[in-house]
């Protein structure tokens, strides 16, 4: 049964408890709101304003499960309180640990402040969980993917546009190291994970991988440095910094380019245009 009264009470202690500058917002000098205000929460949540102000006034429909993840993310939560939402409104929390996609605070707090930056939060299966806007105009529009399709390393093997945005002479070690990485994680998760049926779909439909699957490499690292084939802004070298959450295994990716770069020019020039096409 949803509780109404304390999950209205909830959500607007959490909303009148994170500052602008929590989510990368200026405060500005005329802000008389303690906290955000409910359309800034609302936005972060990806939910109308009327929507969310009647849940914390405690009325409207119960709130769906994936209503309610998008606000423990957009509220910023941890998982127990992430948890403690889920059943405020009724709902079983999500498993947490490997296959959770609830990014922790402390990675959204960072993700916040890279308005700039290209950067990604991805699951230990390449699955983008969120970007930086920078990072859509960089890698494309995570949001649009589903299914298998929304692990890199599946992509790779069953899509070819995917390994057409590296360059040519990289894919074969690039391969090599998704079939590494997988083989890892299926050992890992055992033989019941999403990895494991992963693997399992991936030979049945790609050659590619069925070679690479009978290696059985494991340990094999993609470039430190990582070279793009954007389509509209050319070829970009950029150094990856990751950022490890062990408890989620989630991987925060910051991608930078040496200042005074060919690869630096390019990058801003995306991040005036954004997922535009370059003239």
């Amino acid at each position: 049964m949803i509780d109404r009264p304390e999950l209205a009470a909830f959500l607007r202690q959490r909303r009148e408890s994170l500052q602008p500058e929590d989510i990368g917002l200026p405060r500005g000098q005329r802000r008389r709101t303690q906290g955000l205000r409910r359309e800034e929460v609302a936005e972060l949540c990806h939910m109308s304003t009327d929507y969310y102000a009647r849940l914390e006034r405690g009325t409207g429909p119960a709130p769906s499960a994936q209503m309610i993840a998008s606000i423990a993310q957009g509220l910023h939560l941890s998982l127990d309180e992430r948890d403690y939402v889920f059943r405020l409104a009724g709902h079983t929390p999500p498993m947490r640990g490997a296959s959770s996609e609830h990014v922790s605070p402390g990675l959204l707090r960072i993700m916040d402040r890279l308005h700039d930056t290209p950067a990604e939060v991805l699951s230990e299966l390449g699955e983008t969980l969120r970007q930086t806007p920078l990072g859509v105009a960089l890698t494309g529009d995570a949001s649009l993917r589903t299914g298998p399709n929304r692990s890199l390393g599946y992509r790779w093997f069953t899509d070819p546009a995917a390994q057409q945005s590296y360059p040519a002479q990289e894919r074969a070690l690039l391969s090599r190291a998704y079939a590494s990485g997988l083989r890892e994680i299926v050992t890992r998760r055992g033989p019941d994970s999403t990895a494991a049926r992963l693997s399992a779909e991936l030979l049945e439909v790609s050659e590619e991988f069925r070679i690479l699957w009978a290696k059985r490499e494991v340990g094999v690292q993609p470039p430190e440095s990582k070279r793009f084939l954007h389509p509209t802004a050319g070829m970009l070298q950029l150094n990856c910094q990751t950022l490890l959450d062990p408890e989620q295994a989630h991987r925060l990716l910051v991608y930078t380019a040496v200042p005074g770069s060919d690869s630096h020019a390019k990058l801003e020039l995306l991040a005036v245009v954004g997922t535009q096409v370059l003239s």
